[in-house]
């Protein structure tokens, strides 16, 4: 009896197995990395998976700097300067001016010093017999007649007014002045009369105040005016004292 090796069967296939390269382990896949856009060197787009559309970059143009170096290099223009329109220091009132009588007393008081300082110069140059005495008083007789001219607009321009609170003083042609006396300050308020004041019926209020800059004195009132803004002024001040 010759018996015959027979191989052995394969296994039955099952049907619902997987061919062998579906069986083979796959290889691991590597972790997503999170998302991140890589720039190219020109700038231009954004590449990598899972990149959305960057929006395009702005373009700089002459008014407009790319850089912080370049916005502080850009020059700034300067704000136009503010319109001035000239015009005058208007205040309320009724200013009082001092009497025309003032501008002799000023020009009768001139001519005296002019003869006085003329007098002194002969004198000297007699005596020492040398030009420099008339030279000297020859500029002071021309300085003398040049501020004489402008006696008549400086004594117009002095005015004082009467205020709820205060006396507004001012005078002056070019440079002008005001100063206000509040009646509280007022520590003395005086009376001056002098030779050619007496003759010409004219008088000085002088005030005295705490502050010596702001004591001033007022020329060429008549002697009537002056006695009676006097007594004015007086009684006010005691009464805005009392009331401090």
């Amino acid at each position: 009896m010759t018996m015959t090796n027979h191989p052995p069967e394969p296994p039955p296939a099952d049907a619902d197995a997987t061919p062998m390269e579906s069986q083979v382990p796959a290889e691991p896949r590597a972790p997503a990395e999170p998302h991140s856009s890589v720039r190219s060197h020109d700038g231009a787009t954004p590449v990598g998976p899972g990149t959305e559309s960057a929006p395009a970059p702005v373009e700089s143009g002459p008014g407009l700097p790319d850089t912080l170096a370049g916005s502080l290099a850009t020059p700034i223009e300067a704000p136009e300067p503010a319109v001035e329109t000239p015009g005058r220091l208007e205040i309320a009132g009724e200013w009082r001016r001092v009497s025309p009588r003032a501008i002799t007393i000023e020009l009768v008081g001139d001519a005296i010093g002019t003869v006085v300082v003329v007098a002194i110069a002969v004198v000297v140059w007699l005596l020492i017999d040398h030009p420099w005495p008339l030279i000297a008083g020859g500029a002071i007789v021309l300085a003398t007649v040049i501020t004489a001219a402008f006696v008549p607009r400086r004594i117009r321009s002095i005015g004082y007014l009467l205020r709820e609170d205060d006396l507004l003083f001012r005078r002056g042609i070019m440079w002008q002045r005001f100063v206000a006396v509040p009646y509280g300050r007022m520590q003395l308020v005086d009376i001056n009369r002098g030779p050619l004041a007496r003759a010409f019926g004219l008088a000085e209020l002088k005030f005295v105040t705490a502050s010596p800059a702001a004591g001033i004195t007022i020329p060429g009132l008549p002697l009537e005016e002056a006695e009676g803004l006097r007594d004015h002024l007086v009684s006010v001040a005691e009464s805005r004292r009392t009331g401090l």
